[in-house]
């Protein structure tokens, strides 16, 4: 590799010495020197600018700030970031990084481009995508002239549709030729955290490609294969929505440590406390469990525990706005499930599945009883499938919230699962156990609407009209 001089041994997270310690691991990806453009030369891009040029790859760096420019000229980072300072001179003058301004140079002399433009916030909230745009137009001006297929990497951050819809559409009317067949078009989400961006690069939790180019996915696998972490190779809108959906997390996770922090030091509780023995859990608080889109949530607890905070928050005058609307939140689920039914304009429903959670009897704050009592009182018709659930021996607490909620409900359950469906012109699936997914295989019918709220599999085995509830 052209840069591994003794200026990068002995920086702050020792960079080099992680690259050859990563190289001599036998699952290891191999890196194959390429020759890079990067295109706006902010926080990811100068980063990507270094740790590429440091892993071996020969880099031109593109920006229209002159005064970057000159920095990256002298080895100097134009950003302020741990270890960057170092990382930036050694690359610089070990020869693997020049900078231009000019995009046709760029592109010329390189095989693969990343696009790391800034995509600010418009007044309206709405992305503002000018800066994104201008430099597609122009790298699509450019294309004509080579005689290779070049990759377009777009790492900047955009809304899920942004590539199809405005970036690809810009590039082939600037370069008259067709994405996917003269050129590459891919989306790399980057993971990057302003203050230890370096070690972040080395050591993503995922490294996420969203093409469905196989010559561009390898491509980008010999550039990325050799971090420690999976290489995923997704659709574009998916990993366009991924970084939504991290960032929106962080914000969540964020606002959820503050929210509990204000309320428990207001019952005198250390909340630092608190949180550290939550994020002992790595069974259902710090894992997959619970985020997998479905339905609303309901049951014995999480209801009632959720209006217990909030009323001792507002009792004590303590503000929690994030979780004030979980609640409402879960509402619009369940009302919207209500509205898709209702809309169909169909008036015979089947409902399989009446627990607030399949395999249990706890009708408690389950969200389908709700949905049953507005079934009934939109006069529709309604007919109920739950081999957990029977009327007859359901005591206490359950017994008396069905009894207030849907006192008849006996009368309208069966245990015949195939003539529920068969009479139903809408099936409202809440249940995935063996037995519902083969009575649905064999029963259903294109005139009908299956709402699976079950997550069921192998959607395409069963006859009627599919319509998930999240997805």
């Amino acid at each position: 590799m052209p840069v591994q001089s003794e200026a990068i041994v002995g920086t702050a997270h020792s960079h080099q010495a992680w690259l050859n310690e990563a190289a001599r691991d036998e699952f290891a990806t191999p890196i194959v020197p390429r020759k890079i453009s990067v295109f706006g030369l902010g926080y990811v891009g100068a980063v990507s600018l270094a740790c590429l040029a440091r892993d071996g790859h020969e880099m031109i760096g593109v920006d229209i700030d002159p005064s970057k420019l000159e920095l990256l000229r002298r080895g100097q980072a134009p950003i302020v970031e741990t270890g960057i300072q170092e990382l930036m001179r050694a690359v610089v003058r070990g020869g693997s990084v020049t900078v231009t301004d000019c995009v046709r140079d760029a592109i010329l002399a390189t095989d693969l481009s990343f696009v790391c433009v800034g995509t600010p916030a418009s007044s309206n909230g709405n992305q503002d995508l000018g800066a994104i745009t201008r430099i597609a137009e122009q790298i699509g001006a450019v294309l004509p002239e080579k005689s290779t297929r070049h990759v377009i990497v777009i790492r900047s951050t955009v809304k899920p549709g942004t590539l199809d819809e405005v970036i690809q559409p810009a590039m082939e009317r600037a370069s008259g030729l067709k994405a996917g067949r003269d050129f590459s078009l891919c989306f790399q989400p980057e993971f990057l955290r302003e203050g230890t961006s370096i070690n972040d690069y080395d050591h993503p939790p995922i490294t996420v490609v969203g093409t469905d180019d196989p010559q561009a996915g390898e491509l980008l696998r010999s550039v990325f294969g050799h971090l420690p972490c999976e290489f995923v190779q997704t659709s574009v809108r998916t990993a366009e929505m991924l970084k939504y959906a991290c960032n929106a997390f962080h914000a969540v996770k964020v606002t959820f440590a503050n929210e509990i922090g204000r309320i428990s030091q207001s019952v005198g509780v250390d909340p630092h406390e608190v949180m550290k023995l939550l994020c002992m859990d790595r069974q259902l608080n710090i894992s997959p469990a619970y985020l997998r889109p479905g339905f609303a949530f309901g049951g014995s607890c999480l209801p009632k525990d959720l209006k217990a905070l909030l009323y001792a928050a507002k009792s004590r005058d303590v503000e929690m706005p994030m979780l004030a609307n979980v609640l409402p939140s879960n509402v619009a689920h369940i009302e919207h499930a209500i509205e898709t039914v209702l809309a169909s304009g169909k008036r015979s429903v089947g409902m399989i599945g009446l627990s607030f959670k399949s395999g249990t009897d706890d009708l408690r704050e389950s969200p389908f009883v709700v949905m049953a009592e507005r079934f009934i009182g939109k006069g529709l018709q309604l007919c109920i499938f739950d081999p957990e659930v029977h009327i007859a021996r359901l005591i206490g607490a359950n017994r008396r919230f069905i009894e207030e909620s849907i006192p008849h409900i006996a009368s309208l359950m069966t245990p015949d699962i195939e003539t529920l469906i068969k009479n139903a012109d809408v099936l409202v699936v809440a249940m995935k156990s063996p037995e519902v997914i083969e009575a649905l295989q064999a029963h259903t019918r294109p005139d009908q609407l299956l709402l699976d709220i079950a997550v069921l599999p192998d959607r395409k085995a069963f006859q009627a009209h599919y319509q998930g509830m999240c997805w």
